[in-house]
């Protein structure tokens, strides 16, 4: 059986750590809501971390049905003031799509390829690439990721790398990463900034652009494992800069309610954590698939890129 908990979460994660008792977990984008399941009793929660994946079952046809534009550029408008106010430097804005699909969540949990995979009963699937802080040594890793182009354009990854707005917010999300990292780590560091990925799709290639940041941690962090993730949420990639600000202006802007999208799931072996944020989210509501997909925004965009950007994100990797 999964234990539920609210914030109990971060006790529980820290006696797992104290016990060195393996488990799989997952938090909600607010940090409020956490499950925590021991390695054999994930019940009808299944996770994947192994980036494995089967043979497609049959063609796969996804029908998304973009969002109306005035309801996109009304939340883009409210993030766009806010930014220009100086409010916020760079904001995740989120929207959930409409879709039509032929495949079951389960389906498109054991046919996609992803670094990181979760299915939640018959509710939501998650195949991530991202993943959000990891653990080896007593050192800890994290690997923002921003910055998006189909690879089959011309010069791909040359528009990518010189593409000014792009940078802006790289460099935003590293910085506020970077300090995250300086709230439980010591001697953090910048070791590979902006290096492209290659990640496919049902609709061709992509090209996304991350980084990667170390900090050393303290003898016996497992004893405070629950209470190290909790100074870490939201996760700055999905949120912003600065985040408190940033997060009221997300809440002002959003017409849906993210619940596990953009929250985080996690591994911890009995030494180690290795955990994603749950980007990449489709989520069922009845009868109706929903596709929950976002973007950076900055003072620098430009609202159809932006509203384009939604609709790109919006993929199977296979």
């Amino acid at each position: 059986m999964a234990i539920d908990f609210s914030t109990s979460w971060v006790e529980t994660l820290n006696q797992h750590g104290k016990a060195q008792k393996p488990c799989y977990f997952i938090i909600d984008f607010t940090g409020e809501n956490g499950h925590v399941f021991s390695e054999k009793e994930n019940g009808d929660v299944i996770f994947d971390f192994s980036e494995k994946s089967k043979k497609n079952l049959k063609p796969l046809e996804i029908y998304p049905k973009p969002i109306d534009e005035k309801k996109f550029f009304k939340a883009y408008k409210i993030v766009q003031n806010a930014l220009q106010r100086g409010d916020s430097y760079l904001a995740n804005l989120t929207f959930s799509t409409p879709l039509e699909i032929n495949y079951s969540l389960k389906e498109i949990f054991e046919t996609s390829r992803a670094k990181y995979k979760i299915l939640f009963k018959d509710k939501w699937v998650c195949f991530s690439p991202e993943t959000f802080i990891s653990t080896r040594e007593n050192k800890i890793f994290t690997f923002p990721m921003k910055g998006t182009i189909n690879a089959e354009i011309p010069q791909a990854k040359e528009k990518l790398i010189q593409n000014l707005k792009e940078l802006a917010e790289h460099f935003t999300i590293v910085d506020l990463l970077r300090n995250d990292l300086n709230l439980i780590s010591k001697e953090v560091k910048v070791n590979k900034f902006r290096y492209l990925e290659e990640i496919k799709t049902q609709k061709g290639s992509i090209y996304q652009a991350s980084s990667e940041i170390e900090g050393k941690l303290p003898q016996n962090w497992q004893n405070q494992m629950g209470e190290m993730l909790q100074k870490l949420l939201p996760a700055g990639s999905i949120s912003g800069a600065p985040k408190p600000k940033t997060l009221e202006i997300i809440h002002s802007a959003e017409t849906h309610q993210r619940g596990f999208y953009t929250g985080i799931a996690g591994h911890f072996d009995g030494e180690n954590l290795n955990t994603a944020v749950m980007i990449r989210f489709i989520e069922k509501v009845g009868r109706q698939f929903f596709y929950k997909s976002g973007g950076g925004i900055t003072a620098q965009s430009i609202a159809k890129e932006e509203y384009q950007e939604i609709q790109d994100k919006i993929y199977i990797p296979r």
